[in-house]
């Protein structure tokens, strides 16, 4: 049986570098997508794909060169990436000028949108008993509106991508396909910021790789527990 294949789109030094090697050793061929990224493959076998988010006409070519590198689609896709921008007068939480807010949700929106497109499109490639799952991290913003101005892009996208991710999870259920919002949090249930365990997301996105049986597709989190309702 031919290896499975995740794809991770974002892959920064804490939470997609653990993802990546958690996948890794656990026998998945990985492609990683990032801005940084080489069109090549690392020692490690890993296949380093340069993309840039803020155009999201870009991400089907991603795609296209994980099934021209590694022999099919991604069963799994992992959106990471995220953006924001500071307010220009820190005294005024909109003055965040239109054009960043616009590429802003380019990341955080419309680019993961496109991957869950082209995500479907390599599903329905790949043989019936493969696990076919999308997760995106996200965070609480999508149930708490924080009072900081910093974040207010972030806090957008993730609410707005939060909304799809429900909806998707659902309209394609009977199909056997898992749309996820993963969120960590601290055992509290409250945010986690920039407290954020890149190995625990490591160790969680790779349970609901395995299976989500149990999961909602707002998956609250806690490092060591795996999902945890705080409801």
């Amino acid at each position: 049986m031919a290896a499975p294949i995740v794809l991770i789109l974002g892959s920064g030094p804490r939470v997609g570098a653990a993802v990546s090697e958690t996948f890794a050793a656990n026998g998945y061929k990985v492609a990683v997508a990032a801005r940084k990224g080489t069109n090549s493959k690392t020692e490690n076998g890993v296949l380093s794909i340069k993309a840039d988010f803020t155009h999201p006409e870009s991400v089907a070519t991603v795609f296209d060169a994980v099934k021209a590198e590694l022999g099919a689609a991604p069963g799994i896709v992992i959106y990471n990436a995220a953006a924001l921008t500071p307010p220009s007068d820190k005294e005024s939480a909109l003055s965040i000028p239109a054009a960043k807010v616009t590429s802003d949700l380019n990341v955080n929106v419309v680019s993961p949108y496109v991957a869950a497109q082209e995500a479907i499109k390599g599903w329905a490639t790949l043989p019936a008993h493969a696990k076919k799952t999308f997760i995106y991290t996200g965070n609480i913003q999508n149930e708490a509106v924080l009072p900081v101005p910093m974040m207010l892009n972030l806090g957008v996208g993730k609410a707005a991508s939060a909304y799809w991710v429900g909806l998707a999870d659902g309209a394609y259920s009977a199909q056997g396909y898992r749309f996820i919002y993963a969120d960590e949090r601290h055992p509290d249930g409250k945010f986690k910021g920039m407290a954020l365990d890149g190995p625990a997301h490591g160790n969680f996105y790779a349970q609901l790789a395995k299976s989500t049986e149990g999961v909602p597709w707002h998956a609250t989190f806690v490092k060591d527990k795996g999902y945890v309702s705080f409801k």
